[in-house]
């Protein structure tokens, strides 16, 4: 646990949350600040800033999680869909505790997740692609 961790408080119970999923490895909770009705963040249970890249199967229990949680939010609203996006590194923001978010989408919603797009170039994607995979 980190003393300064907002969400290591909620998992320990020492900040109030809208909690509305949790087990063993993870905690679901209702976003303070939420871009639409319903929009829940799950965390690990334990401090981490990564979860993708890490080896001790924290992904796979977050992202089962993530399933179960939107699962419930499908029964609960309806949404026509969901956004479900993590970011770690410098990019994560304000709290350095891994966190996905899981956002209920509807007609006209106003949210906007747009990413800048570029052709990928096919000798470029062959010799990528045989790097990562070397990698693997």
């Amino acid at each position: 646990m980190d003393e300064d961790c907002p969400f290591c408080a909620i998992v320990a119970g020492d900040r109030s949350a809208n909690v509305v999923y949790e087990d063993g490895g993870t905690v679901a909770f209702l976003d303070e600040n939420p871009a639409a009705r319903g929009h829940a963040l799950v965390v690990p249970r334990a401090h981490r800033e990564e979860i993708l890249t890490d080896a001790d199967g924290a992904a796979a229990s977050v992202f089962e999680t993530v399933s179960t949680v939107a699962e419930m939010l499908q029964a609960t609203l309806e949404p026509d869909g969901f956004s479900v996006f993590h970011t770690s590194g410098p990019l994560v923001g304000t709290v350095h505790h891994a966190h996905v978010h899981v956002v209920p989408r509807f007609a006209d919603d106003g949210i906007g997740l747009s990413l800048a797009r570029d052709a990928l170039d096919d000798e470029e994607g062959a010799r990528l692609a045989e790097e990562i995979r070397a990698n693997g």
